[in-house]
């Protein structure tokens, strides 16, 4: 079997969205450690030397590209295994069946990838854009002065929909977590009676205290728990 053969194939396509999915989770723990700098209530002074540190350093921006094309692959790779899932199953057997051999969450991966798309497409314009946008305009000048912290503190104090709409996108990652976890380990082969349940259990764990944190954030600026 050749590469492209391989990674065209169903077994190819599960593997490629495990590795992948390692990665992001990889990212999800160093960007929850960042934002969780904002409970130190210190008006937001960490938190934005660690923003500047990572918008500035080479090698990061160079992860960042590694970042973005591990997103991309994973949103292909899953939306190609969804529609061949769908074509290859018969419609009522699988209703019947799936209810009884997984969890809900685990047929819903493609409506859950979804909508963490478009919460991603959210995030990425208001904070990840603007925040090259000052970096990059008139020569880096404008740069110096961003203070994302408070950029986000305004965002979130005023807009209440982009609060309810950061919280759906938790759930949505909590529940994507959830069952991506365990599996992107079992994909990679990684998959023992003696391992497992750990794993299992550290998916969990890592699900709710990642999903809580970032949560908390836009709920605490709301409430103004923080300032």
């Amino acid at each position: 079997m050749t590469f492209k053969q391989f990674f065209t194939s169903s077994i190819g396509k599960k593997f490629s969205m495990g590795l992948t999915g390692l990665f992001l989770i990889s990212f999800l723990v160093i960007h929850c450690t960042i934002n969780s700098m904002i409970f130190f209530n210190d008006n937001g002074t960490m938190f934005n030397e660690w923003a500047h540190f990572m918008s500035h350093n080479y090698i990061v921006r160079v992860l960042e590209l590694g970042l973005f094309a591990g997103l991309i692959a994973h949103i292909i790779q899953g939306l190609l295994l969804w529609k061949q899932n769908n074509n290859a199953r018969p419609v009522k057997y699988a209703v019947n069946a799936a209810a009884t051999n997984s969890k809900w969450y685990s047929r819903s991966m493609g409506l859950l990838g979804t909508l963490l798309l478009f919460f991603l497409i959210l995030h990425v314009s208001k904070f990840f854009v603007e925040t090259k946008v000052a970096l990059y305009a008139e020569g880096g000048e404008n740069d110096a002065s961003h203070n994302l912290y408070e950029e986000m503190r305004i965002y979130f104090t005023e807009n209440l929909w982009a609060v309810i709409a950061y919280i759906a996108g938790v759930i949505s990652l909590f529940w994507h977590l959830l069952h991506g976890f365990p599996s992107a380990f079992q994909t990679l082969g990684i998959n023992h009676k003696r391992y497992t349940p750990i794993i299992k259990f550290a998916g969990t764990a890592f699900s709710i205290i990642v999903c809580l944190l970032f949560a908390l954030m836009p709920l605490a600026f709301y409430l103004e728990w923080i300032s």
